[in-house]
């Protein structure tokens, strides 16, 4: 078998790549062990032979992908749920904290950040024992974190719960989109595995509402009103812990550990509704085998060995678009804005606790709806121009929310207070269609096989620096500096919408396997462009021909 794989790879090595001749051949699909794999292949099979979105196959995928987008709530519930508890009198009261923020209330919140970095050095062992077992231990480990916060009598308490808890989040949020990525099909892969962050504003929704519920009906009985929220915390990584060892591991990491069978039956299954004869199957099994097999299996070594990361131009180029994106998604301004979200609204006149928790879950609320739009969006416009265009947009939205500040603040104009709140709400929706869907996905999706487990490493230490930045600083630069704050986020988010456009590569549409082409370009990012209108030249010269023969 090894010898089998090896002559595979011998032959098809040339063979994926990207044609950029003006008129292409057309595609013979009726003999299914010859077809090669390369970008006209696969374009060609979505063209003519496109397995139904909507099969049986197609419908347990995103059953399975549902019930893995559960672990994206542990963020969004922590992070509104911090937001909301902070409003409240009886938690501030009770760790004796201010109700403005100082640097306790930035530790309190900046411990999340670095528990999410610890765990981040631990992502390589999903190449050692699977993508679900760190699904799996993750969500465990964030239902013991809870417990102890739920209990804790002190600050040092509630602080060591909370990075327990965050430290194994971190575990099972590497692994679950680095999973979802992997198994995938590429036509929806920015659809499926973008909808998982979407469910950061379930988990922010189900924090905030039962906080403002709790604070409602329980504000008179002690502690209960901000305690029974963090015991909820404990229900989602529940129900992950109880069904994610049910589910198939990625096909990739089985090809990696010569379990090829396995593989193919979770292609022919999720990818072409159960059909083994399907071209779709016997193209993606050649794709991987050509670039994940080749190697011996990993060893302890080569488990902890960062050398992939930056061994050749190609991986480097993967590397700084994973590290960029990783520090854009959570130092745009959205963090300051979804953490100290009371803080900015006491600080143009609106302090009344309910209205504030109101408005936090209609924040939530309206950044779910324009992430889960913009989940669909990026497989129908394209990554490069949904983030481009959200850059711009949010840059805008910071502009005119300083403005307002401003105005409230220097001249007490309280339609400018107004105007403020209202682009904190706009900024929201247009981070959340274009960022949202994308934060884990994009990371993972521009770096190879082999680097993927341990990008998404670094990908959650650049997320914690950036987040751990904005929340320990945050609220200290709000209070010093108030309106300059958001004003530093306009030049800052106007610097990320230049890099964008120079160096960031389009996805959309292509096997993780046909990405490798693409970055082995002189130019990757005019590669993808170039890739993109290949595809769309060749599926119309299909429907052309195939129009012909019928």
């Amino acid at each position: 078998m090894a010898d089998q794989v090896r002559d595979t790879q011998t032959s098809m090595a040339p063979k994926v790549r990207l044609s950029h001749e003006k008129h292409a051949h057309h595609v013979d699909l009726d003999h299914i062990e010859g077809i090669e794999p390369n970008l006209e292949t696969y374009t060609a099979i979505m063209a003519t032979n496109k397995p139904n979105p909507r099969g049986p196959g197609y419908i347990k995928l995103y059953l399975l992908a549902g019930m893995v987008f559960l672990c994206s709530t542990m963020t969004g519930f922590d992070g509104s749920l911090m937001s909301s508890i902070n409003a409240l009198p009886n938690y501030t009261r009770y760790f004796g904290l201010p109700s403005d923020g100082n640097a306790s209330t930035g530790i309190v919140f900046a411990i999340f950040q670095i528990g999410l970095m610890c765990g981040s050095l631990f992502v390589w062992m999903t190449d050692w024992y699977g993508r679900t077992w760190h699904i799996f231990f993750g969500c465990l480990g964030v239902c013991i974190g809870t417990i102890i916060t739920a209990l804790a009598t002190n600050l040092p308490m509630f602080i060591g719960g909370r990075f327990l808890l965050s430290f194994f989040a971190t575990c099972a949020q590497a692994a679950a989109p680095l999973y979802l990525v992997e198994i995938s099909p590429a036509a929806y892969r920015g659809t499926i595995a973008g909808a998982y962050n979407t469910f950061y504003y379930v988990g922010s929704i189900l924090a905030t509402s039962s906080v403002y519920a709790c604070h409602l009906h329980l504000a008179d009985q002690g502690d209960l009103d901000w305690r029974v929220p963090l015991w909820l915390q404990l229900v989602c990584p529940g129900m992950v812990c109880l069904f994610i060892k049910f589910f198939p591991e990625s096909p990739r990491y089985l090809i990696a550990n010569d379990r090829h069978e396995e593989a193919r039956e979770i292609i022919t299954k999720y990818h072409a509704n159960g059909d083994p004869n399907h071209p779709l199957v016997t193209l993606q099994m050649k794709e991987m085998l050509a670039t994940v097999q080749g190697v011996p299996k990993a060893t302890w070594k080569d488990l902890l060995d960062l050398k992939v990361l930056v061994e050749t131009r190609s991986s480097r180029y993967r590397l700084m678009l994973n590290v960029a994106f990783s520090w854009f998604g959570q130092f745009s301004g959205n963090n300051i804005i979804s953490y100290y979200l009371p803080l900015m609204l006491s600080g143009i006149g609106i302090t009344d606790t309910n209205t504030i928790l109101i408005l936090n879950i209609v924040y939530s609320v309206i950044g779910w709806a324009f992430s889960v739009a913009g989940a669909r969006l990026h497989d129908v416009v394209g990554r490069r121009k949904m983030l481009m265009g959200s850059t711009f947009g949010m840059t805008i939205c910071l502009t005119l929310v300083a403005a307002g500040a401003a105005g409230k603040v220097e001249y007490g104009n309280s339609a400018a207070a107004i105007m403020s709140i209202v682009f904190i709400f706009v900024f929201g929706a247009v981070f959340a269609i274009g960022y949202t869907p994308m934060q884990p996905i994009y990371p993972a999706e521009v770096v190879s096989n082999k680097m993927r487990a341990k990008a998404m490493g670094t990908f959650g230490l650049t997320a914690g620096a950036a987040g751990f930045l904005n929340t320990f600083v945050g609220p200290i630069a709000l209070s010093s500096i108030g309106y300059w704050f958001y004003v530093f986020f306009v030049f800052w988010d106007t610097f990320e919408l230049g890099f964008m456009y120079f160096f960031f590569v389009e996805t959309k549409g292509l096997t993780l396997e046909e990405l490798d082409a693409i970055f082995e370009a002189r130019n990757p990012r005019k590669a993808s462009v170039a890739a993109k209108n290949v595809q769309k030249r060749i599926a119309k010269d299909e429907k052309a021909t195939e129009g012909t023969i019928v």
